[in-house]
Parts: C-alpha cells; structure tokens; sequence
C-alpha cells in the first residue's frame, strides 16, 4: 500500500515536491514499519499508540497535523491564517509546479500550521511546520504566518508553543526567503518585551535558517531525541574545515550537552511537560480562548 513506508528516512524530498502524506489514522489490515535505528518490525497501530515512538526510543516523522491532534486538548485546535501561501514571486523555473505538486502530495497550502489551542487546559498559540511540505522549508509564506500568528498572541496576551522541522531557508524564493529570518525574529522579540513565554520543541531535523532564527529564539527550548540540530550540514562543515566532527555533532544530546538547549523531552512526555511550563509561566490561568 502507498502508506506502508511512510515512516521510512526520506531521500531527498526538495526537488520531488515531497512524498505521499502519511494517513491520520492506520488502516485496518496491519501494516508493518522497521524502525531504522533498531531494525525490528512493528504493527503499524503499535507505533501510533505509542506516538510514533518505536520501543528503542527512536521517534519517527510526524506531520504537523498528527502533531497538533497529540498536543492539543480535543477539539480545541482554531488554524489561523489559512489563507496565507508562498508564490512564485521570482519566477523560479519549475517553482510554481512544486508548489502544485507539494500541496497536493501534503494536503497543506504551506509548510506551517498556526492556531490556538488549549493544553491541558491551558491557552496557548500554536504552530507546527510540515515535514512533508519540502521538508518544512521557510518561504515567504512561512515567515507571514509565524509573524501574524505572533502578533496574534501579543494582542491577546497568550504564550506561543511551536514546533520546528525544517531543511532551512527555501532557495526558489532568494531574499524574499532569506528576510523570514529577520522579521520572524523582530516579531518574536516584541512578543517577549511584552512579557510573554515562548516555547519551542525542536525535532529532526531543524536546520538552516530556521535554526538561525526562530527556532532558536524560545524563552524555553526543548527537543526531542536525536532530532538533528544545526545551521549548516556536517558534510558541509567538515569539507570546510577539512576537520572529523566529533560523534554525535549535531544530534539533540550533542546539543544539549554544549548548552544551546533546554531538555530533551520524549514524545510520550511532552504533553505533560509543556502543559506544566505553560502553567508556570502563565500563573496557572485557563483563560477561554477569543473567538476571531
């Protein structure tokens, strides 16, 4: 069935316009995945009631979506913004038909979804990028919705979670790309003046400009394990400094050990974690969500 290596380590997904979406729910007939990192093979229905989490501890991709329905209180999820996409703005050969491809082949407009949401009762704005959208890459489109959802959550007093997945910067849209870095910074700097949390989960991989901006730019900064965290490719610094890197580089743990992070936090954990710092940081209030 399409659906039966969703799970698996994609090749290079920016130039394909990325794979198939994987489906909210199993289907009934069992499929089995292999986890890469252990090699054994699972039930499908197994993983998803573990949180596409295998036994080792090796957490699989999750589209934005899957990640929200885990996260979020039931029924509380508001999108925002919907509206808001990337165009060919530069007339980048082949560009427009990516988009057209990705779409589809994501069942998103863009590689973000924003929101509100409650969790665990408590408010919150919410986004989390797509994997499967060329590989939560930050265009235009990208850096306007994180922006307004920002603004947003200024306006109403609520605390921002995200989560981030990204190859980095989306090269078809050049400066236009380029400048999300800074004004997703600017926005989220003027959150914080006003004295408001933002909360950010890192998973695998956050990478390029995202990393270089907001990404890395939470009051708390969490990851999960063995997310690959970095700016530039290890390929790519090692040819650059003709030097090995030392095991690990990159890996949540790495980072984490070097300072640049705040935990690694487990899937099954975070609910129950994040819940627990938005609860500290808000003063336990359970504000009811305004209705737009």
């Amino acid at each position: 069935m399409a659906f039966l290596n969703f799970l698996n380590k994609p090749k290079n997904e920016l130039e394909k316009g990325g794979r198939a979406a994987a489906p909210l729910l199993p289907e009934a007939d069992e499929p089995e995945e292999t986890c890469p990192n252990c090699r054994r093979s699972f039930p499908l229905s197994m993983l998803w009631e573990n949180r596409l989490t295998c036994p080792c501890g090796y957490h699989f991709r999750m589209k934005a979506r899957q990640r929200i329905e885990f996260i979020a209180d039931r029924d509380t999820f508001r999108e925002l913004f919907c509206t808001v996409r990337s165009t060919d703005a530069l007339s980048f050969p082949g560009y427009q038909n990516k988009l057209e491809v990705v779409r589809s082949a994501s069942g998103e407009t863009e590689a973000v979804i924003c929101g509100t949401a409650e969790i665990d009762g408590q408010s919150c704005a919410l986004f989390a990028m797509e994997p499967y959208f060329m590989m939560g890459s930050m265009g235009a489109g990208v850096g306007e919705k994180i922006t307004l959802l920002f603004e947003y959550a200024a306006r109403r007093r609520l605390p921002v979670l995200g989560y981030t997945v990204s190859g980095g910067a989306r090269m078809q849209e050049g400066l236009l790309s380029l400048m999300q870095m800074a004004k997703t910074s600017a926005v989220i700097k003027r959150h914080s003046d006003a004295g408001l949390l933002y909360l950010v989960v890192l998973t695998n991989p956050t990478t390029g400009g995202v990393t270089a901006s907001f990404a890395m730019e939470g009051d708390v900064i969490l990851a999960e394990p063995g997310a690959t965290v970095g700016f530039a490719g290890a390929r790519v610094i090692e040819q650059t400094t003709k030097k090995a890197l030392p095991k690990g580089f990159q890996k949540a743990e790495f980072v984490l050990q070097h300072g640049f992070i705040d935990e690694i936090v487990p899937r099954a954990e975070q609910k129950r974690t994040i819940s627990e710092l938005l609860r500290i940081h808000t003063g336990g209030n359970r504000n009811e969500l305004e209705r737009v």
